[in-house]
């Protein structure tokens, strides 16, 4: 669908660094700016940042999400079919470009949203205690040690991924 990334990456701005609920919250107000509940960036390009402020969004996440727009409006966040070409690197550092989208952010839109089967966000801390309980590590492992020890499960960290997650709450 057309307006799918930059619906997913408002999306994932808006939750950064929030509790679920609180996130949902927060982006039920922003999709209530827009008709259909659809996120338009030609229409965020010009709105003020004060309105993305008054649904709950901080001064950081209403200009990110602004530069999000900016980006889908001139063109230059890939569209599906440029994605289907990409590596999951060129994405990343595609989508990295645009405020407030790091790595992490990206790599969550790879796997969750693009369904690319071989990524590993090494920086995420569930992922690390994750990895720490199944291999039985003493110390929390820095990102480097996530990708020596996971390696060996290329092509399919996406999925591994999923079992860090779940091993990080035993």
């Amino acid at each position: 669908r057309e307006g799918s990334l930059f619906a997913a990456l408002s999306r994932a701005v808006a939750y950064q660094q929030l509790s679920g609920k609180a996130a949902g919250t927060i982006h039920g107000r922003f999709l209530d700016l827009f008709p259909g509940r659809e996120p338009d960036p030609e229409l965020l390009v010009t709105m003020p940042v004060e309105q993305l402020r008054a649904v709950g969004l901080s001064q950081a996440k209403s200009l990110s999400i602004q530069d999000l727009a900016r980006h889908a409006v001139d063109g230059s966040l890939p569209n599906p079919w440029q994605m289907a070409r990409m590596t999951d690197e060129e994405i990343t550092d595609r989508l990295c470009e645009v405020r407030g989208i790091g790595p992490w952010t990206a790599q969550m839109y790879l796997i969750f949203n693009l369904g690319r089967p071989d990524v590993m966000p090494a920086t995420d801390l569930a992922i690390q205690k994750g990895v720490q309980n199944i291999y039985r590590m003493r110390a929390l492992p820095k990102p480097e040690k996530v990708h020596l020890r996971t390696r060996h499960l290329a092509p399919y960290r996406s999925v591994a991924s999923w079992y860090f997650w779940r091993a990080s709450e035993l």
